[in-house]
């Protein structure tokens, strides 16, 4: 599920862990690195804060310590280095971001164009700040100085120092990276004079997050340019103006969230016994940043998924056909109230989101309607059959959710007809307890995903199985696509997840974390579910994490949750 992470800074609280992959994402890409295992915030935000200023001989380009290195060492405005040449590159720029990379890396290649158009926009401001790449694999000595464990992996270096750089947590785009770095040479929030600076910063932006603070000396306020810093996608302003706090009817320190859409103004005030406290506030800003009312796309699923909010509200509207458009008044209508406690969505399925109505068991022809989902337990909930969408509806449905006098659904096919004929049989929602739970049999079930490259990969090695032991009346070799169906006896977090159910009373399980291949479930099989001590079998196997309803992730097979799963390997 969705959590902050550790406070290990105030600034690390903006970014997401995240649990199960969100349950109504797409399938995830092919497998990348070990930057995409990381749930990143991609919002997105128009230039702020071009950190610039007079080139003196310690900081400019033109100056000793700013003098770029010769030009054969740089490639699209990126330097080049090696082991002979990072050392002195440390020493003359006094903020390098330097990315390891592969040359085979599919990822590598994708970030190139966009960590040069970065390097070109910091040039084009005299930002002081490089941009830098080493080449891995020619590189082992570096890689394994800097603990670089995958591909492309980006690390900034300040004054020279090597022994403790920042790992990046930005997004890949080149905007957004020469944003953080901005963040990082410069101020992270706008200091604010007077009324007209307020106003300048508020009309040139849509959502801005303006701290108010009587000492600009106090801890509070290092909280919080802490958490600007990670923030790329909202815009900062800081001030202790008495006049302003008038202006805006303030007496006490306050962070105040301004707008150009829904309520326009959104306060948290800062505790005065407990101080600012920046996991709070960064939920506060993810959550007032948004709209009441957000339509699901690939652009705005990151931040669907990354506000922190558990419960979902899925509006499924046609919008091709007019009379579908007018309910999002009424559904909007009923947002205000349950804002902060229940994210409300609007999935258009003449759009690319047919992987949406799969995860929620829906059919075009079935719109309009409603579904609800937790995304920390991935409970689903449905309307009444033929319910109308109005703000009344609207409203009931969510306080029966949470008040917890619906009943969720789960998913899962019909049982086919031939789901025994072959020897791998074919469970379903419907049929799982009665075969799994058969006090007569040894059940080993395999729960993949159709998109799972280890699940494809596997299926040649489950196949073998199957055909070695389909002549054991006392076991059964199956399988049961998580997608489609949900049990309930356990949730499925990972594929492929195999789990064996011995045969007597108990109802037991145990999980199987070896190797994937004929021998070794062969042994794990014979064993009784156990495989030999002297044969402890291979480390666990990479899974994927489940379609949960969770934020994006961007790689591989396995998944991380947001909206609905999110991915990561």
């Amino acid at each position: 599920m969705w959590a902050l992470s550790p406070l290990q800074s105030p600034g690390a609280t903006w970014r997401l862990l995240l649990g199960p992959r969100p349950p109504y994402l797409p399938p995830p890409r092919a497998a990348g690195t070990a930057m995409d295992r990381q749930l990143l915030p991609v919002l997105l935000l128009l230039p702020l804060l071009r950190a610039s200023g007079p080139q003196g001989p310690e900081s400019g380009p033109g100056g000793p310590l700013g003098e770029p290195l010769e030009e054969e060492l740089q490639e699209d405005g990126v330097l080049v280095l090696s082991r002979h040449t990072l050392g002195p590159a440390l020493q003359a720029h006094p903020a390098l971001l330097v990315e390891f990379y592969a040359p085979s890396c599919g990822q590598c290649k994708a970030l190139a164009p966009e960590y040069s158009k970065a390097a070109a926009l910091l040039a084009a401001e005299s930002a002081r700040a490089t941009l830098a790449k080493v080449d891995g694999p020619a590189e082992p000595e570096l890689t394994q100085e800097f603990g670089v464990t995958g591909y492309p992996t980006l690390k900034l270096f300040r004054d020279g120092n090597r022994t403790h750089p920042e790992e990046y947590t930005g997004p890949r785009e080149a905007e957004s990276i020469a944003e953080w770095l901005r963040r990082r040479v410069g101020p992270s929030a706008a200091r604010l004079q007077d009324e007209e600076d307020v106003q300048a910063l508020m009309e040139t932006h849509e959502v801005v997050a303006i701290g108010f603070f009587q000492d600009l000396q106090d801890e509070d306020v290092a909280t919080f340019l802490a958490l600007a810093k990670d923030a790329l996608d909202l815009t900062f302003g800081l001030t202790d103006r008495p006049q302003l706090f008038q202006k805006f009817g303030l007496t006490k320190d306050t962070v105040v969230v301004f707008k150009k859409f829904d309520e326009g103004r959104a306060d948290f005030p800062v505790d005065e016994e407990l101080g600012l406290d920046a996991a709070e506030l960064a939920r506060f800003l993810l959550t007032h940043s948004m709209h009441l009312v957000t339509e699901f796309s690939s652009q705005t699923s990151p931040r669907i998924f990354a506000a922190g909010v558990l419960n979902h509200l899925l509006l499924f509207v046609n919008r091709t056909l007019a009379e579908h458009g007018q309910l999002l008044e009424a559904f909007g209508e009923a947002a205000p109230p349950f804002r902060g406690q229940v994210l409300f969505v609007v999935v258009d399925v003449g759009a690319d989101n047919g992987h949406v109505l799969r995860y929620f068991g829906l059919k075009a022809q079935e719109v309009p309607t409603l579904r609800f989902i937790n995304i920390e337990t991935t409970r689903k909930f449905a309307p009444e059959a033929g319910a109308p969408v109005t703000a009344a509806t609207v409203t009931a449905f969510c306080r029966a959710v949470l008040s917890g006098e619906a009943k969720p659904y789960r998913l899962s096919q019909e049982v086919p007809p031939d789901w025994d004929q072959r020897p791998v049989k074919t469970l379903v929602g419907r049929n799982f307890e009665q075969v799994a739970f058969d006090e007569t049999k040894n059940v080993f079930v395999k729960f993949y995903a159709p998109w799972c490259a280890h699940c494809r990969e596997m299926a040649p090695a489950w196949e073998a199985l199957a055909e070695k032991y389909r002549d054991r009346e006392d076991l059964v070799i199956a399988e049961l696509d998580a997608t489609a169906n949900e049990l309930e006896a356990f949730a499925v977090h990972g594929f492929p997840t195999l789990k064996f159910f011995p045969a007597g009373p108990g109802r037991k399980v145990i999980e199987y974390r070896s190797a994937r291949d004929l021998e070794t479930f062969s042994k794990f099989l014979d064993h009784g579910g156990a495989l030999p001590v002297e044969e402890p079998g291979a480390p666990s196997p990479v899974g994927v994490p489940a379609p949960l309803v969770q934020v994006l992730s961007r790689t591989g097979d396995q998944v991380t949750a947001g909206l609905w799963p999110t991915v990561t390997l």
